[in-house]
Parts: C-alpha cells; structure tokens; sequence
C-alpha cells in the first residue's frame, strides 16, 4: 500500500488510514456569515446548523430539492385519464404528445425549474 505524507508545521508526517483503509479527514470551520434569515452573524458549524433549525430551513447543496420541499398532491383524474388512453390502443405519437403536455405542465408548476 502506498504511503502518504501530509506537512504539519513544516514536518512531513505520514497520513494515518483507519481500520477500513480510509484516511480520516478534519473539516475546517466555516468562515463567519450574516445571516440572510434574520441578519445576525452565524460564526461556527454547529451554530450554522442551530440556526437553520431554528427557523424551519434546510440547507441544500447537490441534492435534488424537490426531496426537501411540500410533497406533490397526485391529480387523480389526470392519473386516470392517461390510464384509460393508454388502455384503450393509444398511439406512440399520442401517448407521446400527452406526456410532452405533462412535462411542460410541470415544468412550469416547479419553481426550481422555471427559466
């Protein structure tokens, strides 16, 4: 296995890995912040994860937002209709032109898809 050296006070020293293999890592504290909620100063991590808490917010990166958001009431006659198009010797072309109007509708209902 390879060794790996990181510099700490001007000193090489080996990187330790742990029982799995893997090297651990320390994540450095976060940079002070205003606030875009309330305008006070958040200065560390966990009174970051405080103060999201506090008022209801979930911080979102890379992951899809719609997870975090107000689960989607399922129209159900529009659920019913496409069943019954497609039962009843629906085409390619119009089955494909119904889902098009769908994903347009859809598009224009999710705020985080609106150009």
């Amino acid at each position: 296995m390879k060794k790996t050296y990181i510099l700490i006070d001007n000193e090489w020293v080996e990187r330790k890995r742990d029982k799995r293999g893997r090297y651990h890592y320390v994540m450095p504290d976060i940079q002070p912040y205003k606030s875009m909620i309330d305008g006070r100063m958040v200065t560390s991590r966990s009174e970051h994860r405080a103060h999201l808490k506090a008022h209801n917010c979930v911080e979102v990166g890379n992951e899809d937002p719609t997870k975090h958001g107000p689960k989607r009431k399922v129209d159900r006659s529009r659920l019913e209709r496409i069943k019954w198009e497609v039962n009843n010797n629906m085409t390619n072309e119009q089955a494909d032109r119904v889902l098009r109007q769908i994903r347009t509708e859809l598009n224009f209902t999710n705020p985080h898809r609106r150009g």
